[in-house]
């Protein structure tokens, strides 16, 4: 006679065969856990990782400095989209370092992990600051402006007040002439002079003061002018239309060097590089130092890695 398990019998013989499943899978497992080779791999990846996040933060803080230093706008640019995507790659690397440590990662990794990740974003928040600024390069083009066009303005305002003093000396005003004309000229050059201070320098409160002393001579200037023009030989005198004509064009030009310097984007670009950035800078890479370290002292049953074993 054939004995026919019943339905509970059934049962009970599925659950004890997916039991028994079950042990073998979780014995497989821990000895795949075990396996010095495979945690000698996990580790080199996770040390792998954190090296290429120090060498990116290298890479993108030398991009950042070259955008800073650059002089024209395309290399600026060209130097700030490296920063940006040395920068992100960082992030990448970040985010799969953080999956690997969820998987097998000590909680002192994981804590470090989030003291580089709390520092990567005040480093990713004054680089953007920083970028933006050294691509403008304002500084850079009011230099240009104050040693170009204002410049060129400001020769052939002297040149046409040379040209009067010298076509007038033998003048009854000769002396009102060649004095009211030398003292414009001279006045002019000092609101010149004055331009590149103003440029380079950081502070509001003393660019006011820059400000205040090229408004005086400004005055003077004018007032030098509107006295020639006074004077009945010189009325309609075409060297004066010239010098006059030259002055209001360097005076339109240092407007515009005067906002381009208050923008003060290179100067503001590079305090934030030398200070900011790179005190944040050191930080991130103090940060994945030690994050480095602790992964390579996890012990592995039968192997040294990274330094040696300490004698009991």
């Amino acid at each position: 006679m054939t004995l026919r398990p019943g339905f509970r019998d059934g049962l009970w013989m599925a659950a004890g065969a997916a039991t028994l499943l079950l042990l073998i899978l979780l014995m497989l497992h821990f000895r795949k856990q075990l396996n010095p080779a495979a945690q000698l791999a996990f580790k080199a990846e996770r040390a792998d990782l954190v090296g290429r996040m120090q060498l990116g933060l290298a890479s993108a803080s030398e991009a950042e400095k070259s955008a800073v230093l650059a002089i024209t706008d395309q290399e600026s640019q060209a130097f700030a989209d490296q920063a940006r995507t040395a920068t992100a790659g960082v992030e990448r690397e970040r985010q799969e370092l953080e999956q690997l440590l969820t998987r097998g990662g000590t909680q002192g990794e994981k804590d470090l992990l989030d003291e580089f990740s709390q520092l990567f974003i005040k480093f990713q928040r004054i680089d953007d600051e920083l970028l933006n600024l050294a691509v403008q390069n304002t500084n850079l083009k009011a230099y240009a402006l104050a040693f170009g066009p204002a410049a060129g303005a400001l020769n052939e305002m002297s040149a046409a007040l040379s040209h009067l003093a010298a076509a007038n000396a033998d003048s009854p005003d000769a002396k009102k002439v060649i004095r009211l004309a030398f003292d414009a000229e001279i006045a002019a050059l000092r609101v010149q002079t004055l331009l590149p201070p103003h440029i380079a320098e950081a502070s509001d409160t003393r660019m006011d003061e820059l400000e205040a002393l090229m408004t005086q001579e400004d005055e003077q200037v004018r007032s030098d002018l509107t006295g020639l023009g006074a004077l009945p030989k010189l009325s309609g005198d075409a060297d004066l239309a010239t010098a006059a004509s030259r002055y209001a064009q360097f005076r339109e030009i240092k407007s515009q060097i005067l906002t381009l310097s208050r923008e003060n984007t290179n100067v503001r670009s590079l305090s934030i590089s030398l200070n900011q950035k790179r005190k944040v800078m050191l930080s991130c890479q103090e940060a994945l130092r030690h994050l480095q370290e602790a992964i390579l002292e996890e012990p592995i049953e039968g192997v040294t890695y990274g330094r040696p074993a300490k004698p009991r």
